[in-house]
């Protein structure tokens, strides 16, 4: 579940489309993408990468989850493509094409306009409706949103950072997690992976699975404790022991009436939920990223031998390095739409001088426009220390207030007392704490915009019974 060294980037373009076939009127277009590229950017190179997003045709089409390829090749070639595949609202594929040839001669319209065709993805046999034979169009990348552009760049992080993932070093916390909804049956997944390095003893791989049905009470089993293996005290990436498997591509074990084996798929760049520079230069106790934002997953998950179907399930995959658990923490994972992804770890270290102080608080909103807060820091630290956001882990509900760059979020978490787990933690200085879990908790999310003088309501979310979170307690 390592981040990989690749760079990312969100643009956004809008403008026009002529469908060949059907009223023949323009229909306006817009592409949110975000472009994530598996090396760095030559300027004198040729670079490919991968496509996701959202293409939105007026009254035609609205997918959020277009993919595709762009070639970008400004220099070598002199051209930038980009190929988006999408499902329009009549069920079939169609293939977005587009290209524009960057010249000194014009640098501004060539760069910023892009002329695209449309055409059926193929003809799939189906025996339905005819697909339109394609059409033609126009899209348009606007200055006002440069600043945006520029903002949502994340070049690759460097070896240390990256490999810090999978080290395992004295009196230190590995941890692997992953958690799902299923959109069908509404059952909530958690799958927690730890390999401990205790201060006194030998170091060990455990962990537990836990099910969350929605007419239920929620299964929890535990597995190991087992020696560590030789691959994990190498640093192989991913969580590996005789009971449970967990690497970027894979989950799967076994852990008392629990089995599983599941397929994942990350679904957009990672996010960083710590300040980066804590993973590189290791500045707090613990660190937290998430390299699977929007993941999903498939396959089987059995209960006593009862299959509970896994169908496109939308959660995230974390890791978490420290020096164990904090003093008090809350955490929460919400896929409040199809575009936006909510992140938030509030937490107090266990070190003494450091107890005292309220929680630190990490949280990070993406959407099609990109990360917010913009700086990575800026959610705990604020400007010069300054309208830093609030939190407190508590039961069975808990908030989190603050504000930064003209905008201003509200977020209420209620874990409903029948979805909820409590699971004892073990640092590895020995100390306890615990964990009440819950992956089908509640979250309403209100974000506010400064304008005129006044607070105006952006954006309002109200999520039942699929956000996941928890609060930690000593």
């Amino acid at each position: 579940m390592g981040e990989g060294r690749t760079t990312h980037f969100a643009e956004t373009m809008e403008g026009t489309l002529r469908l060949a076939r059907g009223e023949g009127r323009e229909r306006g277009l817009r592409l949110d993408l975000r472009v994530a590229t598996h090396r760095l950017l030559r300027p004198l190179g040729s670079t490919t990468a991968d496509v996701t997003g959202r293409v939105r045709v007026s009254g035609w089409a609205d997918d959020p989850h277009a993919t595709g390829r762009m070639l970008i090749a400004p220099l070598a070639q002199g051209r930038i493509d980009y190929q988006v595949r999408f499902t329009a609202q009549d069920g079939r594929a169609y293939v977005l094409e587009g290209h524009k040839s960057p010249t000194w001669r014009d640098p501004l319209r060539s760069m910023t306009f892009l002329p695209v065709r449309l055409r059926p993805a193929e003809e799939d046999g189906t025996g339905g409706p005819p697909a339109a034979s394609g059409g033609e169009g126009v899209l348009r990348f606007r200055l006002r949103g440069l600043p945006r552009f520029m903002a949502s760049w994340r070049l690759p992080a460097p070896p240390a950072a990256a490999g810090s993932y999978d080290s395992v070093r004295p009196g230190r916390l590995n941890v692997w997690y992953s958690t799902f909804s299923d959109p069908v049956t509404g059952t909530g997944y958690w799958f927690h992976h730890e390999l401990v390095r205790p201060v006194d003893g030998a170091p060990y791989a455990h962990g537990w699975a836990a099910v969350y049905p929605p007419d239920a009470s929620p299964v929890l089993e535990r597995f190991g404790p087992h020696p560590l293996t030789g691959d994990q005290a190498a640093g192989v990436p991913g969580f590996r022991c005789p009971s449970a498997v967990a690497t970027a591509t894979r989950l799967r074990g076994r852990a008392g009436r629990l089995a599983w084996d599941l397929e994942v798929s990350a679904g957009s760049a990672p996010l960083h939920t710590f300040p980066r520079l804590a993973w590189r230069r290791r500045l707090l106790p613990a660190v937290h990223v998430v390299p699977q934002v929007r993941a999903r997953c498939s396959g089987s998950v059995r209960l006593d031998g009862q299959p509970f179907p896994v169908a496109d399930a939308v959660g995230a995959g974390a890791r978490i390095v420290g020096r164990g658990n904090a003093h008090r923490w809350a955490w929460l994972h919400a896929d409040l739409d199809d575009d936006t992804v909510l992140e938030v770890v509030a937490a107090v270290s266990t070190l003494p001088l450091l107890r005292r102080l309220p929680p630190l608080v990490f949280l990070r909103l993406r959407g099609a426009g990109g990360d917010w807060p913009r700086g990575d820091w800026r959610s705990a630290l604020g400007v010069c220390g300054a309208r830093r956001f609030t939190a407190r882990p508590e039961l069975p509900a808990w908030s989190v207030r603050g504000r930064a760059g003209g905008r201003r979020v509200t977020v209420r978490v209620h874990l409903p007392e029948a979805h909820r787990t409590a699971v004892a933690y073990t640092d590895p200085d020995g100390s306890g704490a615990t964990c009440h879990n819950s992956e089908r908790a509640d979250v309403h999310v209100r974000l506010e915009r400064r304008s005129a003088g006044r607070w105006r309501t952006e954006r309002v979310w109200d999520v039942r019974g699929t956000a996941h979170a928890e609060v930690g307690l000593r």
